[in-house]
């Protein structure tokens, strides 16, 4: 897919220069090794739980498979729309759409603990898994609404509200009704 080629050479050349073979990242990320091909292969669309399992396995963290250029500055994004944006699916075992456009609002901080997005939530999704992984996610709202499964419990969460979890519970995000906009501040421990 041609959208996020840049991005799977990325994995690759992470990957690569960690001296690690693609089996081995198969195992210590517990991500298949079919995924993983077709991830560095950039003929699939990943969901962010494979990506923290591997970004855990490699010792790195999640925004690292997104920057570009590193700054030791400020990162300075203006409109809330920087130049790059990556596609991500919603559902671990959906790789060939995209549902996710994230705007990397961080992209290129040298030594950051989060990493800042605004995504835009395409239609609500009907079958899917929750997930987790290790880390926190802080969700705001800016346009429309979405809907958090977290554990048993659903939240709707509309403009101007948030939703601050941990990811080692079992959760999934969609949109909830029509498209949405959001902010997302992940941190993932590496």
């Amino acid at each position: 897919m041609e959208k996020n080629a840049g991005f799977a050479l990325k994995i690759k050349n992470i990957r690569e220069r960690q001296k690690m073979s693609i089996e081995e990242l198969a195992e210590k990320s517990n991500v298949s090794i079919d995924v993983l091909k077709a991830m560095e292969a950039g003929d699939i669309i990943p969901s962010l739980t494979p990506l923290t399992k591997m970004a855990r396995a490699l010792g790195v963290r999640l925004g690292t498979f997104l920057d570009d250029m590193p700054q030791l500055g400020p990162v300075v994004v203006r409109g809330g729309k920087p130049d790059n944006v990556l596609y991500f699916s919603g559902v671990e075992d959906v790789t060939n759409s995209s549902n996710l456009e994230f705007h990397s609002l961080g992209a290129g901080k040298v030594d950051r603990n989060i990493d800042p997005f605004i995504i835009d939530v395409d239609s609500k999704e009907e079958n899917y898994e929750l997930s987790s992984h290790e880390g926190e996610e802080f969700i705001y709202v800016l346009e429309g609404a979405i809907e958090v499964e977290y554990g048993k419990e659903k939240y709707i969460i509309e403009a101007g509200d948030s939703i601050f979890y941990d990811c080692v519970v079992p959760h999934h995000l969609h949109s909830y009704g029509n498209a949405a906009k959001i902010l997302a501040i992940i941190y993932t421990p590496f």
